[in-house]
């Protein structure tokens, strides 16, 4: 957009909202004189009809011929004639209807259609008095209503409503003439105007545009005027010889930098398959604390594919590769979906966390929500293998929450961007239990108290790992429960507290109600075993409960 454009779009509603706001207030204060004095006139026709009525009804019970349906009628007629007397145009129409919504009288023909009979029964039903606006033989009226009650007479004196405010439209036509007429002036003078102030900026903006074209800072501004145009217009003629003697280092510069970003996108494209972004970003922003690591609360996630070794021995090696590829691409959208970064692969096993270099603030239910996502894209990726008539893939998913310290850490030859602590020890070893406990995705009880309000949760086992004397609570994570599991599961959990009170009767009875909910679960077939040996053979005084692993 120019600037002559913008000193139009300046002035102009400077100019024209004035004469707008005039205009539509002479309009409104018209508008509302010419209606006052229409409606006035409405309701005096009114009034006057009404008075006329109660009169001819007042001669009627004089003589005593109220009750005489013939007088009556009589007296009818000759108000409908003292309405026809009093109307003054084609358009308006008085109208009269009783009780019934019956038209019992009207200064000219017309016709109540279905649409307006509604309207007009529910005025004659209330009986409201005033002004009125509704429909009235196919055209929009204004009308004055009155009620004559010796006649049960409920009258209407209106007006075409087109024709009420015509005299309105016309002002309103005129003002909007004469508001466009100003408007088109003001744009002329404006223009002209506009022209003679911007011809100097035009001519130095000319200059430039050659300038930056050709490179040739020799060329100078015209100066026309000594305003403050003229000023620019030197100064951009100093400006240029002062960059004309620059300009040699100014290229070496730009040269130079643009050789830098180059290098930089070569960095961060190739190292963007090793290392997560938000990690290359803090290295270009922060290189010399590239090896000082960092203590972080946040959950980490082991995944491993079941007898991957077996299952590698039946394929050919690019079929190996394949499939690995396409699983790996799977879960790795997965895992960054849910603001998780892939540590690394270990062989056919995936590291991820959750909760660094920035957290979500709920990296543990990030991280449950990627598990069991995980699970549910396996079956599409073993569909997939099963049409390309390969064996399927089994993988444990094991997660734990806590304190890691993560950082760049190795070398200055060589680092990984990487998390290492006790709490990413016990998430592999609990990745490992899957497979013991014939569970698809375990958490640990860290996990439990962030995700449990959120995934229905089950205790599997208190277990001590190997390499570790404190024992774990770990549990399986479900997405949702139907009705019978969920009822199964509150059996299981009953019986599982009773199981570490040491109540092992009461326990197995809970167990076995859970069974006959849900069969062949291990879980419970496993504890039902477990009452059943401790029934016989009661443990000693020291018993926990806690499972002690041998092996990884």
């Amino acid at each position: 957009m120019n600037i002559r454009t913008k000193i139009l779009l300046l002035v102009l509603p400077l100019l024209i909202t004035p004469l707008l706001i005039s205009g539509l207030v002479s309009s409104y204060a018209a508008r509302n004189g010419i209606s006052q004095i229409a409606v006035e006139f409405l309701r005096y026709k009114a009034e006057e009809l009404q008075k006329y009525a109660n009169g001819q009804w007042d001669i009627l019970r004089e003589n005593g011929l109220s009750e005489d349906p013939y007088f009556i009628d009589i007296a009818k007629q000759a108000v409908a004639g003292f309405a026809a007397g009093s109307v003054r145009g084609p358009t308006e129409l008085i109208a009269a209807f009783n009780g019934a919504g019956t038209l019992e009288m009207s200064s000219a023909a017309f016709e109540l259609q279905a649409s307006e009979a509604d309207k007009v029964y529910a005025l004659v039903a209330s009986k409201s008095e005033g002004w009125q606006r509704l429909f009235l033989g196919g055209s929009e009226r204004v009308a004055m209503a009155a009620y004559i009650e010796p006649f049960d007479w409920y009258l209407l004196v209106s007006e075409r409503e087109d024709r009420f405010y015509a005299a309105v439209d016309q002002i309103v036509a005129r003002t909007v003439l004469l508001i466009a007429i100003s408007a088109a002036l003001s744009t002329l003078l404006l223009i002209i105007f506009s022209h003679y102030l911007t011809e100097p900026l035009k001519r130095l903006t000319s200059t430039m545009t050659k300038v930056m074209e050709t490179n040739d800072l020799s060329l100078r501004a015209e100066v026309l005027y000594s305003d403050e145009i003229g000023r620019l217009s030197s100064s951009f003629n100093g400006m240029a010889a002062a960059l004309d003697e620059a300009y040699g280092q100014i290229k070496n510069f730009a040269l130079e930098a643009a050789l830098s970003q180059r290098r930089e996108r070569k960095v961060r494209n190739i190292f963007q398959k090793y290392v997560p972004v938000n990690v290359i970003e803090q290295f270009f922003s922060r290189p010399e604390a590239q090896l000082i690591g960092d203590e972080r609360v946040l959950s980490v996630l082991f995944s491993d594919i079941v007898g991957f070794t077996g299952i590698s021995e039946r394929l050919k090696p690019a079929e190996v590769v394949e499939s690995l590829n396409h699983y790996f691409d799977r879960m790795v959208d997965i895992i960054m979906g849910n603001a998780g970064i892939v540590d690394k692969y270990i062989g056919d096993a995936i590291m991820a966390f959750f909760g660094a270099p920035s957290s979500t603030g709920r990296d543990a239910l990030n991280s449950v929500t990627a598990g069991l996502e995980m699970r549910e894209a396996l079956d599409e990726f073993n569909a997939w293998q099963q049409s390309r008539g390969r064996p399927p893939f089994f993988s444990g998913v094991g997660i734990n929450h806590g304190k890691v310290t993560i950082g760049n850490i190795g070398s200055d030859k060589k680092m990984d961007y990487t998390v290492i602590g006790d709490m990413v020890n016990i998430a592999s070893r609990v990745e490992g239990l899957t497979r013991y406990y014939n569970e698809p995705l375990l958490v640990t009880g860290s996990v439990y108290k962030e995700i449990h309000s959120t995934f229905p949760c089950r205790f599997i086992d208190k277990v001590a790992v190997k390499g570790r004397h404190n024992a774990i609570s770990v549990f399986s994570v479900q997405r949702d429960l139907d009705l019978s599991l969920e009822k199964a599961w509150k059996y299981y959990h009953a019986g599982i507290k009773r199981y570490y009170d040491r109540q092992f009767d009461e326990a197995l009875k809970y167990f076995k109600a859970a069974d006959k909910l849900k069969s062949a679960d291990p879980a419970t077939e496993r504890f039902i075993a477990r009452c059943q040996g401790l029934i016989k053979e009661p443990p000693a005084k020291d018993w926990t409960g806690i499972v002690i692993m041998r092996e990884k």
